[in-house]
């Protein structure tokens, strides 16, 4: 059974006793409304550890569109019945309030590559993410923390923070998961209308077939996308466009 943890002392406790046993943690941070890709994530830590603990938080300090953050899914009871039928073994649950006791007056920022891509189109985005990673790592204290290779910006930021801070954590990767017709999960899929639905797979295309980023951008908007960029960086093609309301992210390796 699924344990759920809302305060923060009464998880420190738990996990202070976790590791007298020497019991292994690996830890799965989300923002809810959990998909397969979530669910890999999972049992890539229940495989690797001896204990899985998942957090479910939407993080308001990494929106900077207070719409987007209003209508991001929450779908806890949803989301509990997938981890129970996923074998997790715990669950942080904590409150905004109890996250940012300070107001978010203290943040982690990165002064290089997170005004980059992703940063450039939503400015405060990345010291949102890196900060709230850095609360939960504290919080849940892993052996291990598992994050998607979708969000491929946010994993390297996440480990350059990791190694430039000294955390005693491992940052694991997984292979982003993706439907039948090419298109990576997210939470925000479930946004796209049945027309835009069909046409983004195209996204996936487009990046793997291109020969160059330019040439994805250029295919892409051909297709009715409205794209915020394509850039090949360190061996990966890295791409954001825009479908009606929803933005889609991917990445896959520079040159398909």
């Amino acid at each position: 059974m699924t344990t759920v943890f809302t305060d923060i002392a009464a998880w420190r406790e738990t996990r202070l006793a976790q590791t007298r046993a020497g019991l292994t943690l690996g830890f799965v941070p989300t923002m809810g409304a959990l998909h397969e890709g979530h669910r890999s994530l999972i049992r890539c830590s229940r495989h690797e550890n001896d204990l899985t603990v998942v957090s479910i938080f939407v993080n308001p300090t990494q929106f900077d569109d207070p719409t987007d953050l209003a209508r991001y899914p929450r779908t806890l009871e949803d989301d509990l019945e997938v981890l129970e039928s996923e074998h997790a073994d715990f669950v942080l649950a904590p409150s905004a309030e109890d996250l940012y006791p300070d107001g978010y007056r203290f943040r982690i920022s990165e002064t290089e590559h997170s005004s980059e891509l992703e940063g450039a189109h939503r400015p405060g985005h990345f010291n949102g993410v890196l900060t709230v990673v850095m609360k939960l790592l504290q919080i849940a204290q892993p052996d291990r923390a598992y994050f998607g290779e979708k969000d491929w910006q946010q994993l390297t930021l996440v480990r350059g923070m990791a190694k430039a801070l000294f955390l005693p954590f491992a940052i694991v990767g997984c292979p982003t998961v993706r439907e039948a017709d090419g298109l990576a999960l997210s939470s925000r899929n479930r946004h796209l209308s049945p027309a835009d639905r069909s046409r983004a797979p195209l996204f996936f295309r487009a990046l793997t077939s291109a020969a160059t980023a330019d040439e994805a951008a250029r295919q892409l908007q051909a297709d009715g996308f409205d794209v915020d960029y394509v850039e090949d960086r360190d061996g990966r093609r890295v791409a954001a466009v825009r479908l009606g309301e929803v933005r889609l992210i991917d990445n896959v390796p520079a040159g398909g």
